[in-house]
């Protein structure tokens, strides 16, 4: 028991950027915009929030920078996509890249540096025995990000707002026949979740693993982006499997603490494995993903034509 509580800790931690890059990348599929530049987002994030917090000695303006740059690239790839009319797969790969190169570049000078980490926690929920390590020891963010949840879930199924953003994503032609402006709609998606994989990529470099580190989210975008189907678009869903998924890579790093003979690289592939394996087993029930996809999902929209 004394070995699990840290363990369920750790898990929770290494969840919650995944699960806030996937809440942010669910909202903009429910837009019918999606957003396969999620990975560079992250990493300029990452790497912006560091530097921010290196030179005011704040974390919060570190997650407000995170936060900014996810939504300046976020703003970039809707422009392109939802004025410009470009393919919405190829400009979100070239944004990935682009985002991997630029914060590799951005962070030359701040790689080997570090930030004071640890002191975190709920005051006296924290201290109980195993529940206070396990579940109020945690940064303040991983409260948000399960506020965050519960307050997505009442916006897409409890405010006309929700309503009008799941029209968007399912016949963006009748919600414009009704007045609605869909490109400001999608505009407005696409920002919110450039914000939320912002937080999530500043997360990894601010909390997570203070300090920075090139190619440091390592894949976790990509992850984000498959949790949204594995979720079948639901914020509750999205949770379950964020820290389904943070469990798998602790207990990877738990197994090689304890010597379990099988090559650490082997090791480091679970996550993804599961990932795959997790959407072979989802693609297997075509009409159940039909019937929970945005119909829009993928496709441009011109009010013009």
């Amino acid at each position: 028991m004394d070995a699990l509580a840290p363990l369920i800790a750790s898990a929770i931690n290494a969840g919650t950027p995944l699960m806030l890059a996937a809440l942010g990348l669910l909202i903009n599929e429910k837009s019918g915009v999606i957003n396969l530049g999620a990975e560079g987002m992250m990493l300029v994030a990452a790497v912006v929030g560091f530097a921010i917090t290196v030179h005011t000695d704040s974390i919060t303006l570190g997650f407000a920078a995170g936060a900014l740059a996810g939504m300046f690239m976020a703003g970039f790839f809707a422009w392109l996509t939802v004025w410009l009319g470009a393919n919405q797969i190829a400009t979100g790969l070239a944004l990935s890249l682009f985002g991997s190169g630029a914060s590799a570049y951005i962070g030359i000078s701040y790689v080997g540096d570090t930030l004071k980490s640890g002191g975190y926690g709920i005051p006296l929920l924290k201290d109980i025995p195993f529940v206070g390590e396990a579940l109020f020891s945690q940064h303040p963010m991983v409260y948000l990000s399960l506020l965050l949840c519960l307050g997505i879930f009442w916006f897409l199924h409890r405010s006309r707002a929700g309503l009008v953003l799941r029209a968007v994503g399912e016949s963006p032609s009748s919600a414009h026949s009704l007045g609605y402006d869909v490109r400001r709609i999608r505009l407005a998606a696409l920002l919110f979740g450039g914000a939320c994989c912002g937080m999530a990529g500043a997360f990894m470099s601010l909390v997570y693993t203070p300090m920075w580190v090139e190619d440091m989210v390592a894949g976790r975008g990509w992850i984000a982006l498959a949790l949204t189907t594995f979720a079948t678009w639901r914020p509750g869903r999205v949770l379950i499997g964020a820290y389904l998924f943070g469990g798998i890579t602790i207990l990877t790093y738990h197994m090689q603490a304890l010597g379990v003979p099988i090559a650490s690289q082997l090791l480091s592939m679970l996550p993804y494995l599961a990932t795959i394996l997790v959407l072979v087993l989802i693609s297997r029930n075509a009409n159940w993903i039909r019937l929970n996809m945005p119909a829009s999902l993928g496709k441009n929209f011109n009010p013009n034509t």
